[in-house]
């Protein structure tokens, strides 16, 4: 009888909260599309902070180790710092939204990491501390990759099922959007402050860096905004808290195939001869190419700007196409080209930049999916994390060394070193496509032969 009125009761307040919801205003209704739009744009806003901050040390290049009195080799470092903590918490991330603190408020720590981290990270810069810099860009580190893990549990959680692939795409673009900002617009920040300062030094970097920080606070208010309308939703449509589904089991390592290991070498590999030559990119084309500071830091945010509009397109051709290994091997092979053009010749450097931004975004959309086919579905958490890891830990001994060889040897060492870390994805990406080719070819089939075998595997399980 208690059961009988208990069920009663839930069913009387779920009626009462969908006949609420059906007079409610589009604006504020969480199953209508005009209330996920404005959902969808404090997402997207979400993560701008930390792609406008990431690469503001690219961005200040030349002012950095002027103010700071620097050699390049230790301006890398703040690079280094940022990834050192994700080797780590690529595996933890998704635990502690699951488990510990919730979506909602992990998604709020993780933010506010962020931007106490570009605080400290600019104090250093105002208090001639150069540790204090470094200190800063790790406690940054530690909030940025799960802040995007973060975003990407929200925008499941409010679209799966109706408009999730355009909104992953959107959240991509607008990441973009904010390394290319941030490229193209902290040269006038400084110039601006050390207009109204009288001076140049580290008291006007930090003073522009602090500036920067203020898009951190704009991250910060929406991881607030998204928790009070996710906590709004949850009480009006009666559902539960957004998880990321990821299952980390590092035991599960010993289970990955030849195929995985491959794909990690591609991806460290790849990922090392990019971001670290955005980072130095910008002194690069001004000795090199005599090309002014405002030119320079256009041409250096060429392959963001590229790829916001270009991922989704070409995400979209690789799934209509399959044969993802051919796919990552032109783009290996057309960024091996690109680097090649760089280093060797004096050709306008536009060219090879454009390349390098189609093949970078070509790359993303054909080469993480392939994880997926070659694991079981239990262990994708423990793939995805652990190929972040390694791409992390790459990234952070590569910053390192790009800056210890550029301050020895130059430009042009430094860039026969990133096509030899190009051609290491290279050979794995051969090595893939006939380890493929002699188990099947499952990586490089044509999407209509993958969807005919889904299918057919489909038909027998039934």
């Amino acid at each position: 009888m208690a059961e009988r009125e208990e069920n009663e009761r839930l069913f009387s307040e779920n009626h009462h909260d969908r006949r609420n919801s059906g007079r409610m205003s589009p604006l504020l209704d969480p199953n209508h599309l005009l209330h996920r739009i404005i959902v969808l744009f404090f997402m997207c806003f979400l993560g701008f902070g930390s792609y406008f901050c990431y690469d503001n040390p690219a961005a200040l290049q030349k002012q950095i180790i002027q103010d700071m009195q620097l050699n390049t080799s230790k301006f890398m470092q703040l690079y280094a710092w940022y990834s050192w903590p994700n080797v780590f918490l690529c595996f933890l991330g998704g635990f502690l939204l699951d488990r510990v603190f919730g979506i909602r408020l992990g998604t709020v720590i993780f933010a506010l990491f962020v931007c106490v981290g570009q605080v400290i990270f600019a104090l250093g810069a105002l208090l001639d501390h150069f540790w204090l810099m470094e200190f800063g860009r790790f406690v940054f580190g530690i909030g940025g990759e799960s802040l995007a893990v973060a975003q990407n549990t929200y925008a499941v959680n409010w679209f799966k099922g109706k408009e999730l692939n355009l909104v992953f795409g959107l959240q991509l673009s607008m990441a973009r959007v904010g390394s290319t900002v941030n490229m193209n617009i902290m040269g006038s920040v400084y110039d601006h402050m050390k207009a109204v300062l009288g001076q140049t030094g580290y008291f006007t970097l930090g003073s522009a860096l602090m500036i920067a920080a203020t898009t951190c606070v704009l991250s910060l208010l929406c991881a607030l905004v998204l928790g009070f309308l996710d906590k709004r939703a949850e009480r009006i449509l009666n559902k539960e808290q957004g998880k990321t589904g990821e299952v980390i089991k590092l035991k599960d390592v010993k289970d990955f195939p030849l195929q995985l290991w491959l794909i990690f070498i591609i991806c460290v590999g790849y990922y090392v001869a990019i971001f670290p030559f955005i980072g130095l990119g910008q002194v690069f084309f001004i000795e090199k190419f005599n090309f002014s500071p405002t030119q320079a830091r256009l041409i250096n945010s060429i392959v963001y700007i590229i790829s916001a509009p270009a991922s989704p397109v070409l995400g979209l051709m690789v799934d209509k196409t399959g044969k993802n290994i051919i796919w990552v091997m032109c783009a290996v092979i057309t960024t091996l080209l690109a680097h090649m053009m760089l280093a060797f010749t004096f050709w306008n450097p536009w060219f090879a930049m454009v390349i390098l931004g189609l093949s970078y975004s070509l790359l993303a959309c054909a080469l993480w999916p392939m994880v997926a086919f070659v694991v079981p579905e239990h262990q994708l958490g423990t793939a995805y994390g652990f190929m972040q890891s390694i791409q992390n830990l790459g990234l952070a001994l590569i910053s390192m060394a790009a800056g210890a060889i550029l301050d020895s040897k130059g430009y042009l060492i430094l860039e026969v070193f990133f096509c030899a870390c190009i051609c290491l994805a290279l050979i794995a990406v051969v090595g893939l496509y006939f380890l493929d080719f002699l188990r099947g070819g499952e990586l490089n089939f044509s999407a209509a032969t993958r969807a005919r075998l889904q299918k057919t595997s489909s038909a027998e399980s039934e």
